[in-house]
C-alpha cells in the first residue's frame, strides 16, 4: 500500500474541490492515484461540492 503525505492529500481534495467539470476519476488520473483514494480522501476531508442535475432540489 502507498503512503502519500497529508499535504499531498489535502492538495488533492483541494484541486478536485476547484474544479467542477472534473470527476474523482479524472483528477484521480491527473494524479496517478487510484479514484477509490482519492474518493476516500474527499469524504475524510467532509469535502462536497454540489453538482448541477444530480440530486437537485425538489420541483
Amino acid at each position: 500500500m502507498k503512503h502519500y503525505p497529508p499535504e499531498f492529500k489535502a492538495d488533492a481534495v483541494a484541486l478536485y474541490q476547484s474544479r467542477p467539470e472534473a470527476t474523482i476519476r479524472s483528477v484521480a488520473a491527473d494524479l496517478g492515484v487510484n479514484p477509490e483514494t482519492l474518493r476516500n480522501w474527499v469524504r475524510g476531508a467532509g469535502a462536497s461540492r454540489l453538482r448541477s442535475g444530480a440530486g437537485g432540489r425538489p420541483a
